[in-house]
C-alpha cells in the first residue's frame, strides 16, 4: 500500500507536520511495510508559510510587529523564488491564537501587524505577495492592514479611525494618497481558506466572529460596520463587494486587498497543492488521510480536507478524515469525496485537556482506524 498522509494543523494543539507524524506512527504500528508519504498541508491559514517554504526551498524571516491586541508580537513571513515572492500569514501577525480566550473581542482586534509584514517584505524588494488570510483574530475589513501600508480612514468629524473594527460604522472617507508606492508594482494574491462573502447570513460577522469572541450584540455591530464599509468602498470604486465569494475571508481583509491593492483571490489549498505537486503523488496511492482540528459543514467552503478529497476523487482513491472534533452538517462532506470521518476524542475532555493530549489521541485514533482497515482486508480475503 501507498498511503498519503496530508493533514492540516490541529489548531492550538498540533502543527500539520506534527499531526502527519502522529498519524503515520499509528498506521505504521499496523501496516509497517506500507509506503508512507507525509505532507504538512495548509489552505491559507496557519502553516501556509512553512508549507510553501518546504515545497520551494524558501527562507523564513522573523520580526516583531503589532499584534491583534496592539501589543508587540513575534511574527514571520517567507521569502520564495530567490526573494522575488513573499508569503505572509495573517495568523502569524494577527492570528486568533495570539489572543487569550478571556480577551477575545473582534471589535478590539486589528490587522495592523499583517500590513507591517507586507512592508517588511517590500523592503526586501519582493514583486509578489501571497497573503494567506485564514485564522485571523480580526473582523476589521483589513482597515488595520491598510493603515500600516499608509492609507487613512476618516470619521465624519475629520478624525482618524482607530486601528480596530469598533469604529467602522463611523467611517466617512478613505484616503489612499499615502499608500506605499511600491505596492503598485507588487502582485497581491489572496490565499483563502473559505469562500464566504463579506456580509449576510454566511458573511464574516455572522459566521466567523462568534469563533473570535463576539457576543450576539457584537455580531450585529460588526455586520453593520461591514455593510457601511462596503457602501463607502462602492462609492469610492464603483464596485459592490458585499456578496463576492471569498470577500469575507480573514475578517474581510480580502475586500481591502481586492479594492485597494488590486489583489486577486486564490484557493489556498489549490495553491499549496500546486506548489508541492500533490496531484502527481496521487497517481498510484491506495489511501489518502486528511485531518484538522474541527470538521463541520464549513469545511466545504474552501478548507484543505475537501480540496484534497476532490483531487483524490479524480483517481478514485478513498479518503479518510481524522479530526479533533466533529461539528454540524458533517454528513455533507461525504458528497465531497471524503469516505469516513473519525474523531480523536477518546472520552469527554475539557478543551484544555483535549489540546494538551492531541498528539497521543491522534496517534491512538490512527492506530484504531488502521486496525479497522486491517479487519476489512481480512474479511475481503475470507
Amino acid at each position: 500500500m501507498k498511503i498519503i498522509i496530508a493533514p492540516d494543523s490541529f489548531k492550538e494543539s498540533l502543527t500539520a507536520k506534527e499531526a502527519a507524524h502522529a498519524i503515520e506512527a499509528g498506521f505504521m504500528a499496523v501496516f509497517p511495510a506500507a509506503e508512507y508519504l507525509c505532507f504538512a498541508m495548509a489552505d491559507g491559514g496557519e502553516g501556509t508559510v512553512d508549507a510553501l517554504i518546504d515545497a520551494e526551498g524558501g527562507e523564513r524571516i522573523e520580526l516583531t510587529v503589532t499584534g491583534p491586541l496592539r501589543t508587540p508580537v513575534k511574527a514571520y513571513y517567507g521569502l520564495l523564488n530567490n526573494g522575488d515572492t513573499a508569503v505572509i500569514e495573517m495568523a502569524a501577525a494577527s492570528g486568533l491564537m495570539q489572543v487569550p480566550l478571556a480577551q477575545r473581542d473582534p471589535l478590539l482586534t486589528t490587522s495592523y501587524g499583517t500590513g507591517q509584514l507586507m512592508l517588511a517584505a517590500l523592503d526586501r524588494g519582493v514583486k509578489r505577495i501571497i497573503l494567506a488570510v485564514g485564522e485571523s483574530a480580526t473582523v476589521d475589513g483589513g482597515i488595520g492592514m491598510m493603515q500600516a501600508l499608509g492609507a487613512h480612514f476618516y470619521r465624519a468629524d475629520g478624525h482618524l479611525l482607530e486601528f480596530v473594527a469598533k469604529e467602522m460604522v463611523e467611517l466617512e472617507r478613505i484616503d489612499l494618497a499615502g499608500l506605499d508606492s511600491r505596492l503598485q508594482q507588487c502582485q497581491i494574491e489572496i490565499a483563502c481558506d473559505v469562500n464566504n462573502p463579506l456580509v449576510g447570513e454566511q458573511g464574516a460577522a455572522k459566521i466567523f466572529s462568534p469563533q473570535k469572541g463576539a457576543t450576539a450584540d457584537i455580531v450585529i455591530h460588526l455586520e453593520q460596520g461591514l455593510i457601511h464599509y462596503a457602501d463607502v468602498i462602492q462609492r469610492m470604486t464603483g464596485t459592490d463587494y458585499r456578496y463576492l465569494p471569498g470577500s469575507g475571508a480573514g475578517g474581510g481583509i480580502a475586500v481591502a486587498a481586492l479594492a485597494f491593492l488590486n489583489g486577486t483571490l486564490r484557493s489556498g489549498i489549490e495553491l499549496v497543492c500546486q506548489a508541492i505537486h500533490f496531484k502527481d503523488k496521487l497517481a498510484d496511492a491506495s489511501l489518502v488521510i486528511v485531518g484538522e482540528g474541527s470538521m463541520d459543514g464549513q469545511t466545504m467552503a474552501g478548507k484543505a480536507p475537501v480540496g484534497i478529497a476532490k483531487l483524490a476523487a479524480q483517481y478514485d482513491i478513498p479518503v479518510i478524515a481524522i479530526v479533533g472534533s466533529q461539528g454540524k452538517n458533517i454528513d455533507a462532506l461525504y458528497q465531497q469525496g471524503i469516505n469516513a470521518v473519525f474523531s480523536i476524542l477518546p472520552r469527554v475532555l475539557s478543551q484544555q485537556a483535549a489540546l494538551e493530549q492531541g498528539m497521543l489521541n491522534l496517534q491512538h485514533c490512527a492506530y484504531n482506524v488502521a486496525k479497522v482497515l486491517q479487519t476489512g482486508i481480512m474479511l475481503a480475503k475470507s
